[in-house]
């Protein structure tokens, strides 16, 4: 089965401090989405890239393109949407074959690994679903008005991308989706339309830039590679 991976980069830079979008800020010498793309391309040449990006955010890739010598086919650029979920219902209206696989990620998640994406379209391609998920590390509280009471924090993950699907069912599923329900993810759009969720271990290094401080752990992991 052929297979996709529809990278969602329309952030912005307000949480960093920045008025770079923040797919677009360097990391290690590069902006952060070529390093996202990269470790696609490492788990395989061949995949197919749909990069989506904010319409105006677009000439700023082409110009970033350039300046680093990037000429490669298998990049398509589309324009998002207003929010991640009609971005990412655009990247999917871009993919003609539904009888593939498609992985969905931030594009800033730089930092996950070919053999997580390669988990990803393995089990996918059994189960119709696979999502990178880790397990906790501190403890959780619920919060009700003025009291707070423990909770069992082997109950739950904390949900990564990639989020990879059979191409048909994840198409069907956010073109039956109402945006309205606040889905914070594509497994929550999956899992409206009837999809059974499979996770599978993810990396505590595959974290989503969102801070300064993510941008300084993802230079020391990089680093620590070298």
């Amino acid at each position: 089965m052929k297979e996709y991976a529809i990278i969602v980069a329309g952030g912005s830079g307000t949480r960093m401090q920045s008025k770079t979008p923040k797919q677009f800020l360097l990391l290690a010498g590069r902006p952060i989405i070529m390093h996202t793309i990269d470790a696609f391309k490492l788990y395989s040449e061949s995949i197919s890239i749909i990069l989506v990006l904010p319409q105006q955010a677009i000439k700023i890739w082409e110009s970033l393109c350039e300046t680093y010598g990037i000429d490669d086919d298998n990049i398509k650029v589309i324009a998002g949407g207003d929010t991640r979920f009609q971005s990412v219902k655009n990247g999917l209206d871009s993919i003609d074959d539904e009888n593939s696989l498609v992985a969905i990620h931030d594009g800033v998640r730089p930092l996950v690994r070919p053999e997580i994406i390669d988990a990803s379209f393995k089990l996918s391609k059994i189960h119709g679903s696979a999502v990178a998920s880790t397990r906790l590390k501190e403890s959780l509280r619920q919060v009700d008005k003025d009291q707070t009471k423990s909770i069992d924090r082997s109950q739950y993950r904390s949900i990564q991308t990639p989020q990879t699907f059979r191409t048909e069912l994840i198409k069907a599923a956010y073109v039956n989706a109402n945006e309205n329900l606040g889905f914070t993810d594509d497994a929550s759009v999956a899992e409206r339309y009837g999809v059974k969720i499979s996770l599978f271990e993810g990396s505590y290094e595959n974290i989503k830039i969102t801070t300064p401080e993510d941008l300084l752990f993802a230079e020391s992991v990089i680093q620590a590679k070298k």
